[in-house]
């Protein structure tokens, strides 16, 4: 029920925690105070969630990732990433639909502000793709739908370069830095997360901007935990590298991707058009009404897009039309 929790749901692996793990460039909180203020707006933000089914703290080469499954169906599970310091709360609009249809799995990603705790530095963009192998092995199914937003689409589509096999289908929501490159705008609102003392007003405003003027006050559970782990957290991510058209053209995977036509993040045009150019087993649809913020925006729609496009792949094994 929403607002109950086990009260030893967020216990199960000690965060990394304090100037020390600045040395040795790991993920981590600033100090003892900026993670109790975060963890509080977890606990507020997964509140929201519909009551997890299972909660599993993952060892990897790179850390412990906390993945959480909602629903206990048999079928082919989908695997959501998140975009950039959201984590798991940010799929609270999408994830009642989805679980009706089929088990999920979502990911606090290892090296940003959530439960997931990095211990092993990454040297190249690379090592996040091999963490979330490792992570699949170890959820022990054979094949995952993987549904990415933002630079989760980023991670998922590196994901299926190195272990396709594995990987059933990509549903990538306006992915960043893949179809086409970050904007200057980009820069700019990630300052809000680098900056010492950057002023809160400013950090919500910038929120509010990469999400196309949606509601970013710390009345909103998921807007108040980005805005916080911006605050909280020091993050040490390799920058993620744009990939060649060979790349984009040599994904031999199903592909969804759903572009918004308001989005910041990159030239939306220019991203549709050449992911319709490369992609070989590719459906790309250009929304022009939606934000970056696409999931949260549209999620009835989003929901039964992607729940469509995955169906027609178990039924047949083929890319639909």
């Amino acid at each position: 029920m929403k607002g109950e929790r086990s009260p030893n749901m967020n216990d199960l692996v000690e965060p990394n925690v304090g100037a020390a793990f600045r040395r040795r460039r790991l993920g981590h909180f600033r100090d003892a105070s900026a993670f109790a203020r975060y963890r509080n707006a977890y606990d507020l933000a997964m509140a929201e969630l519909p009551e997890p089914d299972q909660i599993q703290d993952v060892a990897t080469h790179f850390g412990t990732v906390r993945v959480y499954r909602f629903g206990t169906g048999d079928g082919v599970p989908l695997l959501l990433l998140p975009g950039r310091t959201a984590s798991t709360p940010m799929w609270e609009p999408n994830l009642a639909g989805l679980t009706a249809h089929r088990p999920v799995y979502t990911v606090d990603l290892l090296g940003e502000p959530g439960r997931s705790v990095q211990t092993r530095a990454f040297a190249s963009a690379a090592d996040q793709a091999h963490w979330l192998a490792e992570l699949l092995t170890r959820l022990g199914h054979d094949r995952v739908h993987l549904v990415g937003a933002s630079i989760g689409g980023w991670s998922a589509f590196h994901l299926a370069l190195n272990v396709p096999e594995k990987i059933a289908s990509l549903s990538l929501l306006d992915p960043a830095g893949l179809f086409g490159r970050i904007t200057w705008k980009v820069v700019v609102v990630s300052l809000g997360s680098v900056v010492p003392f950057f002023p809160e007003s400013w950090r919500r405003r910038l929120l509010s901007w990469i999400s196309g003027g949606a509601d970013a006050s710390d009345d909103e559970p998921v807007a108040n935990l980005i805005a916080a782990g911006m605050r909280d957290f020091t993050a040490f991510l390799p920058p993620p590298t744009y990939p060649t058209d060979g790349q984009v053209a040599g994904v031999d995977v199903p592909v969804l991707a759903l572009i918004a036509g308001r989005s910041i993040i990159h030239d939306p045009q220019k991203a549709a058009r050449r992911a319709r150019r490369l992609l070989a087993r590719g459906v790309v649809e250009l929304w022009p009404d939606a934000s970056h913020a696409i999931n949260g925006e549209f999620p009835e729609r989003v929901n039964a897009r992607v729940l469509a496009f995955v169906d027609e792949i178990d039924r047949t094994g083929q890319r639909p039309s």
